[in-house]
């Protein structure tokens, strides 16, 4: 069997990495049934991943003790645990698994470096980036060696890697940590039972949206880091030329939005009455992906202004904009251009305001672009987590073979 190790950051589906966890583990599951999946829990608080048969184990919840002392130590404390739990779980019965998938940096640094070799399993480590560059990484001066050493353990102590983007390959073996064959490329990818192509009169009339306005959207499950603030500044200067612009922000936690809301009225936008001429933000809290779904089919362009990350920038929305067909708006990322070629979106040099408001009039002029919506969804079809899984145990069943 497989064993999957995952640490989402909610149990209720409310962040990227939950969401891509549950969907890729439901995929899996149909495909190969007899998959572990390991998930921490925190007293019997929901979770959507028993959906998915989860085993859920005591949360080891060292990282609340941050409230008293605000260090990321205490969480990497926490991981630690949470690992060793993990292989007390799978240790009696390590001669049925397969491999160990762990997508956890932490976890993967005690599995590569010293579970799975004790216990005689492969580990495949899926890395999402260095915990080096990691925003949330531990900041205590002295702890810079630690990132360094728990990077180097995790990817070059596994049996494999599993990375998002090709960009991100490259990287380890320039780095001479991995040769280029240790390392596959299974980029994220969209839900194709909720993110669907729509009809865009039919979605603003749900709305109530205006039939002839333009539209521009970004959704995703927050905006930290994402330069929300420079699509909303390019969006206030489109209005010259667009006065009725609607601007939807989909998302975000309730402090982004509200700082949001203040720069949009700052700017002049309106805050949904549709006054003529003024121009509206939209600014939607969270709601389930079948709601959202319906704001992004409204909307004439899709927006990426920005990424967490650069070398392994995969986001979500990404495949889910890809998905509905829309011109696309994004940063000139090479990871984002794997998957994306060039002719197929509006791009601009990554935080350059004016190259974005340019690349968001570009794209509005162009909308409908028919003939690249249709080539746009056909590269989302191989970009389903039912094909995500099949990449992933294509991985284990190639590790499996290199044991032998």
């Amino acid at each position: 069997m497989l064993v999957y190790i995952a640490y989402p950051t909610s149990l209720t589906l409310q962040s990227a990495n939950a969401l891509q966890t549950y969907t890729t583990l439901r995929e899996l599951r149909v495909r190969q049934p007899d998959t572990l999946a390991l998930i921490p829990r925190w007293g019997r608080e929901a979770s959507r991943f028993e959906e998915v048969g989860a085993v859920h184990l005591p949360r080891p919840a060292i990282g609340k003790l941050s409230r008293l002392y605000k260090s990321t130590l205490l969480y990497y404390l926490e991981h630690t645990a949470f690992a060793f739990m993990t292989a007390a779980l799978i240790a009696p019965r390590r001669h049925e698994v397969e491999a160990v998938y762990v997508r956890q940096v932490i976890c993967a640094a005690w599995w590569a470096g010293v579970l799975g070799p004790c216990l005689g399993i492969p580990v495949i480590y899926e890395a999402h980036d260095l915990e080096t560059k990691n925003p949330s990484r531990a900041r205590e001066p002295w702890a810079e060696g630690l990132l360094h050493l728990i990077d180097r353990i995790a990817l070059t102590k596994s049996s494999a890697v599993v990375s998002l983007t090709d960009d991100f390959r490259q990287l380890l073996a320039t780095l001479g940590w991995r040769n280029l064959d240790e390392v596959f490329v299974v980029p994220d990818a969209y839900d194709e039972q909720v993110f669907t192509q729509g009809n865009r009169q039919e979605a603003r009339q749900t709305l109530g949206f205006p039939a002839e306005a333009p539209i521009i959207a970004y959704a995703g499950m927050t905006f930290a880091h994402r330069w929300l603030e420079g699509l909303l500044a390019a969006c206030a200067e489109l209005r010259q030329q667009c006065p009725d612009l609607v601007l939807i922000l989909a998302g975000g936690r309730d402090h982004e939005r509200e700082a949001l809301r203040k720069q949009a009225y700052d700017l002049g936008f309106g805050d949904g009455g549709q006054q003529q001429g003024q121009g509206v933000c939209l600014l939607i809290p969270p709601r389930p992906q079948a709601e959202i779904v319906t704001y992004l089919q409204a909307a004439d362009v899709l927006a990426i202004p920005d990424t967490v990350t650069d070398i392994t920038a995969s986001p979500l929305k990404l495949f889910e904009y890809l998905a509905l067909g829309q011109p696309l708006v994004l940063p000139i990322l090479p990871a984002l251009q794997e998957i994306v070629p060039l002719h197929l979106s509006h791009t601009f040099a990554r935080r350059d305001q004016a190259g974005l408001t340019k690349a968001l009039a570009d794209a509005l002029a162009r909308a409908p672009d028919r003939r690249r919506a249709m080539a746009r969804r056909v590269i989302a079809t191989e970009h389903t987590y039912g094909k995500r899984a099949e990449r992933i145990l294509a991985v284990v069943q190639r590790i499996k073979g290199n044991e032998c």
